[in-house]
């Protein structure tokens, strides 16, 4: 019996997660790291932060790698409230309920503590900063305006289709430990963050907002990122303090850090591609790996590719079948007044089936997918579709053209059996798209 290509697309994104799981990208960072090795060795005590997805699993992967070292640890990591478990020396702080990505009072308190903790360090003591995405919403310390007016312009500036830099260069500048403010807090010998990246360019002043990176943008940066999506009526409280910032009234966040703040990023997309590379080989499947930094509209990337797929079916260019096109990257989807349910993912999707609706799904697979496990506010990592989904679709006469204008593609999917869903995956490195075609 032919296994349908959707299995094959499913396989090489399991293949892609695997790869980044963060317990073994933390034990790999601190088996080659010689100047991390000694830092710990040396410490008189080891104070751990962080926040993030995959924050739970790293603190568990440092735990148990510390070994002897682990008497000198005591930390406090932000995570989601479903990650939350008890571990032996790092408390892990349920910081915002499973399923949404918006600041807390929880998290708000969590960070808090942080703080505290860095600034009570001595000077021999280290700490190790667990970072990962998801890490902004997590770790919230508002600075000038309240937590409801932070939560407002979060949301808004999601339902605009901002870009993750455009989102950071506003948070940052609202926060008291996004943008270097956490690395200036801490008053000890070293500070490591050990980082899996979610970000396109894997730039650490973005990643979780930076909180131990130097930070290039400025509040006035803040102010034109509300000026590009008209939402300055909508937050004047934000408003009044970025443009007291602006003024000279507020201390600027860092833009130079000291020698012994080191960031070490130590998983990203380029590693779950790779991974992704190897098992397409295996299953016999030709490469193009269009790499990490595809970003923009969803729709626009995803009529893109579909072209990619009917260049290689009708041409065999720029490679000829069988086909394994993978894409990693990060795309945004502005919402309409009346959007359904779905996420960036699933909307890739039904995006391309939408746009190879007149040349049929025939020996073709597409299936993009979080490597978080998570889809905008769904319990599904994104979408798989092969001919047989089509040919599903068409049985049940759902209509892929007005799924795809309501952005509402979690319900056609979910009836089709086209979802998938792998709960938390406890990493995330951005998405991973499989496109395959026999």
């Amino acid at each position: 019996m032919t296994i349908a290509p959707s299995a094959d697309a499913l396989a090489i994104w399991h293949a892609a997660v695997d790869a980044v799981r963060p317990g073994d990208l933390l034990l790999n960072c601190l088996r080659t790291d010689p100047q991390l090795q000694q830092a710990i060795a040396t410490a008189k005590r080891i104070l751990v932060v962080g926040a993030g997805k995959a924050g739970a699993a790293m603190s568990e992967a440092l735990e148990t790698a510390l070994g002897n070292h682990l008497v000198k640890v005591s930390g406090i990591v932000n995570v989601p409230a479903d990650a939350a478990r008890p571990l032996q020396r790092i408390v892990l702080h349920a910081a915002r309920p499973g399923g949404s990505n918006q600041p807390t009072a929880d998290g708000a308190a969590g960070a808090e503590k942080m703080l505290a903790h860095l600034r009570a360090a001595g000077p021999d003591d280290i700490a190790l900063c667990l970072l990962s995405g998801g890490g902004s919403a997590l770790l919230p310390a508002p600075d000038g305006v309240s937590l409801t007016d932070k939560q407002t312009v979060t949301k808004l500036l999601h339902a605009c289709g901002a870009t993750i830099d455009e989102m950071n260069a506003v948070r940052k500048h609202l926060s008291r430990i996004k943008g270097g403010r956490l690395a200036e807090a801490f008053r000890g010998r070293e500070l490591f963050s050990l980082i899996i990246s979610d970000v396109v360019g894997d730039s650490v002043d973005v990643i979780a907002s930076g909180p131990s990176a130097a930070d290039p943008s400025t509040f006035a940066d803040a102010l034109r990122v509300l000026d590009r999506y008209g939402l300055r009526a909508k937050v004047p409280a934000v408003v009044a303090h970025l443009e007291r910032g602006a003024a000279g009234l507020v201390p600027e966040t860092p833009k130079i850090l000291p020698p012994h703040i080191h960031n070490l990023v130590i998983g990203n997309n380029a590693l779950a591609l790779q991974a992704a590379a190897v098992k397409a080989d295996q299953l016999g499947y030709r490469m193009l790996d269009l790499g990490s930094f595809v970003e923009g509209e969803t729709r626009q990337v995803a009529v893109a590719l579909a072209g990619v797929i009917r260049s290689i079916r009708a041409d065999g260019l720029p490679i000829p079948p069988p086909a394994c096109v993978l894409v990693g990257g990060e795309t945004t989807v502005k919402l309409g007044a009346d959007a359904g349910k779905g996420g960036r993912n699933q909307e890739f999707v039904l995006a391309v089936l939408h746009k190879l609706a007149v040349a049929g799904m025939r020996g073709v697979a597409v299936l993009s997918g979080g490597t978080d496990g998570e889809d905008g506010p769904t319990d599904a990592a994104g979408a798989v579709a092969d001919e047989r989904t089509w040919a599903e679709l068409n049985r049940r006469g759902l209509d892929v053209a007005s799924h795809l204008d309501r952005h509402d593609a979690y319900p056609l999917f979910d009836a089709v059996g086209g979802l998938i869903r792998t709960g938390l995956t406890h990493t995330n490195v951005m998405d991973v798209r499989v496109l395959l075609v026999r």
